[in-house]
């Protein structure tokens, strides 16, 4: 009502009450329409695709007219809505870093540690064998149909496989512009409709290889490792004890966690800032720094527990509360309708499938050579990295009847998206010039 009378406050306080309410409502559409909240990611998709049309129709140019109406001459609130909107969100106003920070910090804290630790001699061979393969489909699609293989990697598989958008496009996109690739608008532009199609495709492929791969070679019924490993999924649960910890919520707790958070990304520039200086060949951005700080910290137990309980609270606090205003941001700010347009085609969707097809075989291919069921390797260590992060996870895995394995599926999302996040700074910073 404040921004239909031109009234809404400037700054932080006016901006979060104005993509909270539109969040809210476009996440209540999104989570109750059939097929869109089954295949298509829900609520976050329709939240980021719902602003991005909204503003492409000028739909809030009808806050000028009421506005103007009631103030007699008034108008031109639009642009000014936008413009506090854009200065928010974007680095100027650093909210966009600031929700980065808690996610990063408080996902990977927030692991059990033994399930860290242990996963990588085994599960980490097969998430590169899935990122080997999808990155290869889809750069040999690329170079046949015309598209370019060095786009065909970078716009499509590379954000297919990052996690999400909240902690895979979106933080893809401003390394893409901090590396002077393209801006973050164009690029997000055009890797948003990837990410959906890549949730919507591993879905299904999840339920379809689930019911046709049968045999006991291939299918190990919801059992990762195969007969004779001592490993399971169960032993890597966060125990009732940490549960009940982290559920006893403080507001001091959530004030260190936002500490915490900051400094991480705070360090995480320090080290980038270093590096350049030391290797100016080749740019690793902040995020990829502050991954790999805090994945040392966990594994060497660096940290209080009280310090990683307080990590996780404000994460879970900042992913619950703020990230429906988060992809109402995408949609407004980053979002270019028109370039998705343009970007959109059978090519596109051909090499969207590619990538998700080459992340379930890699996957189940290595997964097979170190002692897993290549069914269950294929969808954790494949089918949720090419998902949308943690919900595209719930969704996967309850197409393939295998929740159980959800420890495995959350390795994927986040420590494989974060991979994916230091692949791109590596990748962007050689390759970058060849879009």
């Amino acid at each position: 009502m404040t921004a239909m009378l031109g009234v809404l406050p400037p700054g932080m306080a006016g901006c979060f009450a104005f993509m909270i309410v539109f969040g809210a409502i476009l996440q209540e559409l999104g989570d109750h329409l059939p097929i869109v909240n089954t295949f298509l990611g829900g609520g976050p998709v329709v939240i980021i695709f719902g602003m991005g049309f909204l503003r492409y129709v000028n739909f809030f140019g009808i806050f000028d007219l009421i506005s103007g109406l009631i103030a007699k001459g008034g108008g031109g609130y639009t642009d000014v809505l936008m413009k506090n909107i854009d200065t928010f969100f974007k680095p100027a106003g650093a909210f966009l870093d600031f929700y980065i920070a808690a996610l990063i910090t408080g996902s990977i804290l927030g692991m059990n540690r033994k399930l860290l630790v242990k996963a990588a001699a085994r599960y980490f061979p097969a998430i590169f064998g899935a990122m080997a393969l999808s990155f290869g489909l889809a750069a040999l699609a690329g170079h046949f149909m015309g598209f370019g293989v060095i786009k065909a990697i970078l716009l499509i598989a590379l954000p297919i496989m990052g996690g999400g958008m909240g902690a895979g496009a979106v933080p893809l996109s401003k390394i893409f512009e901090s590396t002077g690739t393209m801006t973050a608008e164009e690029a997000i532009s055009i890797m948003n409709p990837a990410v959906a199609i890549g949730n919507a495709t591993s879905i299904v492929l999840a339920g379809i290889l689930a019911k046709i791969l049968i045999s006991k070679y291939f299918n190990g019924q919801g059992s990762l490792m195969k007969a004779g490993a001592n490993e399971d999924p169960a032993e890597y649960d966060i125990s009732p004890e940490m549960q009940a910890k982290r559920n006893n919520i403080s507001i001091s707790k959530l004030g260190v966690g936002l500490l915490a958070a900051t400094s991480f990304f705070s360090w995480g520039y320090i080290v980038a800032g270093i590096w350049i200086k030391l290797v100016p060949a080749v740019n690793i951005h902040a995020y990829a720094w502050m991954i790999i700080s805090v994945a040392l910290c966990k594994v060497f137990n660096l940290l209080p527990e009280s310090v990683e309980i307080s990590c996780y609270q404000w994460f879970q606090f900042v992913m619950k509360n703020l990230t429906a205003m988060l992809m109402v941001g995408i949609g407004l700010c980053y979002l270019s309708l028109d370039v998705v347009i343009s970007s959109f085609s059978m090519t596109y969707l051909l090499l969207c499938l590619l990538s998700c097809i080459g992340a379930f075989v890699g996957a189940a291919f290595i997964g097979a050579l170190v002692g897993f069921y290549p069914l269950e390797a294929g969808i954790t260590a494949g089918l949720c990295m090419s998902n949308m992060g943690g919900t595209g996870d719930v969704a996967v895995l309850s197409a393939a009847h295998r929740m159980e394995l959800m420890p495995f599926a959350q390795i994927s999302s986040r420590l494989g998206g974060a991979i994916i996040l230091i692949i791109g700074s590596l990748m962007l910073s050689t390759l970058g010039s060849m879009l």
